[in-house]
């Protein structure tokens, strides 16, 4: 179980924490738009972890002063998507898989294993460790 898993499990906090996203009011893009491209790129970029529950429709909306048929229509669209799956009176998530190989897959697995690497040096452990971590993680489910 990683820290974030073991934080997640132990924590009081709800899993739908805010998503502290800002939207331009003044751009010509819709903010329903704005919200979903925002939404979008944390969850292909990794900072929506898979199978991550999102705020609630009303929770968000009230959080970002949208209203909650702003909210829906993007997360319908994300869901359209791929990225996210409804699971009806439990919430909405991240998918667990996302759907294809998205343009620049290799560039985004590159950043990442390009950080874990800062990471792991940063940490002293050896080049045979992080390997190891590393095929353990994949083994996972």
């Amino acid at each position: 179980m990683t820290r974030y898993e073991r934080w997640r499990a132990t924590s009081n906090a709800p899993h739908d924490v805010g998503m502290k996203i800002r939207l331009d009011p003044a751009s010509p893009v819709p903010l329903s738009v704005q919200l979903r491209e925002r939404i979008a790129a944390r969850v292909i970029d990794g900072r929506l972890l898979p199978g991550e529950r999102l705020p609630t429709v009303r929770a968000l909306a009230a959080e970002l002063g949208l209203a909650a048929n702003t909210v829906a229509k993007a997360y319908r669209e994300l869901e359209a998507s791929g990225l996210l799956t409804g699971r009806g009176r439990h919430g909405t998530f991240v998918v667990e898989r996302l759907p294809d190989v998205q343009a620049g897959a290799d560039a985004l697995l590159g950043e990442a294993a390009d950080a874990y690497v800062r990471r792991s040096r940063q940490l002293g452990v050896s080049t045979a460790e992080a390997r190891r971590a590393v095929d353990r993680a994949l083994e996972r489910p």
